[in-house]
């Protein structure tokens, strides 16, 4: 353990003080999910930590480190949309867990960002399988309120700089979790998320009153109150947890009611109300291999929902619901692509869309001049279990691509190859008789 430790501790450090170098993908099919389309025999050119260049005959300059990815697919860091990086080591041991807060205080004001642990041993995990990207959400836990807090954008490359939009969004559950927080119905729900935005509304349109005791008091403290402004000004928005059809309606006439920017999580039956969702611009992010009616609110689960929204417009973006295994992003969105969403769009799922949601499309997302240099090469098509990362790059720095899971693999590997008991799939070719 003492070596593998030490080994692990070594990955952090090379993350941070990696310097950006000047590098060119070569040869390869490049899905630049920007106007550029598919690129065939492509070439990328990185230089300081941007994307310099992309296209079929980019000439590749003289002081470029070359990377023939001949034969290989080219995409965009993977942008996990709802994840727990950084606020759950282990899932059944609460001291690992900052995720969710119970009582009844500071939930809209709760802010995410200084509970992040940027050197969680899960974000290299994920790393070297491509996820680049990812927004940090707080969780509704019993004993809570039905809103959340505010979440925040990190980057997966870095430990000292890691934080890149805070807050993103403002997390709120409704349907039937939301009716349980809220003392047993929906209708107290809305009743408890409608009442709260309207004191934020007059709150600030009173603050200098209400400081000076001239205003009258509200269900939530000034903090909380605070934390709603962004929000209305449709800075961030607010990603509302759905299932049933009918409460994404409800979810979108409160969206309405206050101009606020709506983001739909969870929305098995959002298929259902695919038009009203594309007619009012509301994204949804989902896990597209629900299809069980493992609940009342779901009871209009299929593994067409994806396919369906995006026939009809509506922005969709693919969320595993777990942090551990964030690199099955690709495995849902190839899932999701079998039940007829074009494969275009399945990769944009799980790269542009989480980028456009939280407004970080200019950044990151696609592969153009300009953006940020998160890039991923596979030995194959991406969407296929059987493909990985051969590389990958974060803010154009060049990602070393181990983990504590691969070093424990290497080190018990290592002495099996000693005693010739490896069965012939872990064996090197060189190694099989």
């Amino acid at each position: 353990m003492k070596i593998a430790g030490l080994a692990v501790s070594a990955l952090f450090v090379g993350a941070a003080t990696l310097s950006a170098q000047t590098y060119a993908i070569t040869g390869a099919t490049v899905h630049t999910l920007g106007p550029a389309g598919t690129i065939e025999r492509g070439t990328v050119v990185i230089r300081g930590g941007k994307i310099a260049a992309v296209g079929a005959s980019v000439p590749v300059p003289a002081d470029a480190i070359r990377i023939d990815a001949a034969g290989k697919i080219v995409t965009p860091g993977l942008f996990d949309p709802k994840s727990r990086f950084g606020v759950e080591e282990v899932s059944g041991v609460r001291e690992t867990r900052d995720d969710a807060v119970k009582g009844k205080e500071f939930t809209a004001a709760l802010d995410i960002a200084p509970a992040i642990n940027p050197r969680s041993m899960l974000i290299p995990v994920n790393r070297i399988a491509g996820v680049t990207t990812a927004a940090v959400a707080p969780s509704v836990t019993e004993g809570g309120t039905i809103v959340a807090g505010r979440g925040a954008i990190i980057t997966l490359g870095s430990t000292d700089r890691y934080l890149l939009k805070d807050p993103a969004a403002m997390y709120v559950t409704l349907g039937e979790s939301g009716s349980k927080l809220a003392g047993g119905s929906r209708a107290a729900a809305i009743l408890y998320l409608r009442e709260a935005l309207q004191d934020a509304k007059d709150y600030l349109a009173h603050r200098a009153a209400y400081d000076e005791a001239r205003r009258r008091r509200y269900r939530l403290d000034r903090l909380d109150l605070a934390a709603f402004e962004p929000v209305l000004k449709r800075e961030i928005p607010m990603v509302v947890s759905v299932e049933r059809a009918s409460d994404i309606e409800a979810a979108l006439a409160l969206a309405r009611e206050f101009g606020i920017s709506l983001v739909v999580d969870g929305a098995a039956e959002g298929w259902m109300v695919a038009g009203d969702l594309a007619r009012a611009g509301v994204p949804a992010i989902l896990q597209p291999l629900e299809d069980l009616p493992a609940s009342f609110e779901t009871l209009g689960a299929t593994l067409e929902n994806a396919a369906r929204l995006a026939k009809a417009g509506v922005v969709v973006a693919f969320e595993t619901g777990d942090s551990h295994n964030a690199r099955n992003l690709t495995q849902l969105a190839g899932n999701a692509v079998a039940y007829g969403l074009p494969y275009e769009e399945a990769l944009a799922a799980i790269t542009s869309n989480p980028a456009k949601i939280y407004g970080m499309a200019g950044r990151t997302g696609t592969l153009e001049p300009g953006k940020t240099a998160d890039v991923v090469i596979w030995s194959g098509d991406p969407l296929e279990v059987t493909s990985a990362p051969t590389q990958v790059f974060i803010e154009g720095r060049k990602i070393r691509m181990t983990s504590r899971q691969t070093l424990l693999r290497e080190r018990y590997m290592e002495r099996l190859r000693g005693q010739g008991v490896l069965p012939p799939e872990y064996t090197k070719p060189d190694e099989k008789p």
